[in-house]
């Protein structure tokens, strides 16, 4: 065999191997682009797997802070009503407060003279400012005729006030139970009729009556009693009647005083020649 037949026999087996090669890089190739393909959907399974669990997770967590929102908002609601509790109370207590202090300085005021025409003016004062009358008269007992009398009004004549004999209507059956008297409607009525009033308020020295507070209309910006209110009737009832009936005695004794001493003095003057 001579060279050149050597040569190309070689030649041949190198393309031979050349091609089996190139054929198993081939299959390499279409084997390592399946793999690189089964790992990519490997892949995007676990991805899509950790997707999932991690969305499950955010909807636990979401799902736990929307129960912590509520339940704080819950709270939140509870908190808000309960200040709105405080202070409603706080207004309360704090108008309580206001109108004690009002009347302590009024109960002062009724105690600090015993002129009876001052106390009735302040008992006046008491009436508007704290109670919120606008027209009502005070009637005192006159031990003579059995009947009470006007002796101060707000907001009508005293010839307007009504004389009452004790036991008669309400304002007689005021004077004579001693217990006070609200109407059920405290609108006051469009015609006036002075022996209905929407209240009716006894002025007491412990049992004993002397007299009655009558109220026949409140002002605009007083639509109803409290329970203050009704509070401040029973002290206002208590003071007023005591510094009335107390200006009212010194009045009379102050008068009999000054009669008396009217008279010594005459007695002592000399006689006129």
């Amino acid at each position: 065999m001579d060279k050149e037949t050597v040569f190309t026999n070689k030649a041949d087996e190198f393309l031979q191997m050349f091609k089996k090669g190139e054929e198993f890089t081939k299959d390499l190739l279409r084997e390592n682009e399946k793999l690189r393909y089964r790992i990519a959907q490997l892949t995007e399974a676990v991805e899509r797997s950790g997707d999932e669990a991690r969305v499950k997770l955010y909807e636990n967590r979401i799902s736990l802070l929307e129960q912590e929102i509520h339940s704080l908002r819950e709270r939140f609601l509870q908190v808000e009503q309960e200040n709105k509790d405080f202070v409603s109370k706080y207004i309360e207590v704090e108008e309580e407060n206001n109108n004690l202090a009002n009347l302590y300085v009024a109960s002062y005021q009724l105690h600090s003279t015993l002129d009876f025409s001052e106390v009735l003016r302040i008992v006046l004062e008491i009436i508007i400012n704290l109670i919120g009358a606008e027209k009502f008269a005070v009637l005192l007992i006159d031990d003579k005729t059995n009947e009470m009398v006007p002796v101060s009004t707000e907001g009508m004549d005293v010839s307007e006030a009504p004389k009452v004999k004790i036991g008669l209507g309400t304002i007689g059956s005021v004077a004579k139970e001693g217990e006070s008297y609200f109407a059920a409607d405290l609108t006051a009525p469009e015609e006036f009729d002075p022996l209905a009033p929407i209240v009716c308020i006894p002025l007491k020295i412990k049992e004993h009556v002397i007299g009655v507070i009558v109220i026949y209309k409140l002002l605009v910006q007083k639509p109803g009693f409290s329970n203050v209110d009704y509070e401040l009737f029973n002290l206002l009832a208590g003071h007023a009647a005591t510094a009335i009936f107390s200006s009212r005695m010194y009045t009379q004794s102050e008068r009999k005083l000054t009669t008396i001493q009217s008279f010594l003095d005459l007695l002592k003057e000399k006689p006129r020649k």
